[in-house]
């Protein structure tokens, strides 16, 4: 996926997990936030984590290697599957 607004504009990355109630979906390396750890028996010093929070779907896009931007897609029915293809240059993604 490619962000194409906010803070992580023009990044790449894989999405984590995807949340399709909320409209939202954890991808690698976007939206990094700070969270302070309080002392406790796992973490005995404490201090600051990174990790991913949810951004909006409305924000993302499918990332094609051919085109190297993001792309809309279309569906195509190869066989019984449907499938997800670039509708510029006709790249199929898996999945």
């Amino acid at each position: 996926m490619i962000a194409i607004t906010g803070v992580s504009a023009g990044k790449t990355g894989n999405v984590l997990h995807v949340f399709p109630g909320r409209g939202r979906a954890i991808v690698e390396g976007f939206n990094v936030v700070k969270k302070t750890m309080r002392k406790s028996q796992e973490n005995p010093k404490g201090g600051i984590s990174e990790k991913e929070a949810p951004v909006n779907l409305s924000n993302l896009m499918l990332y094609c290697p051919d085109c190297k931007k993001g792309v809309k897609v279309r569906r195509d029915k190869e066989g019984d599957k449907n499938v997800r293809k670039c509708k510029r240059c006709g790249h199929s993604f898996n999945g």
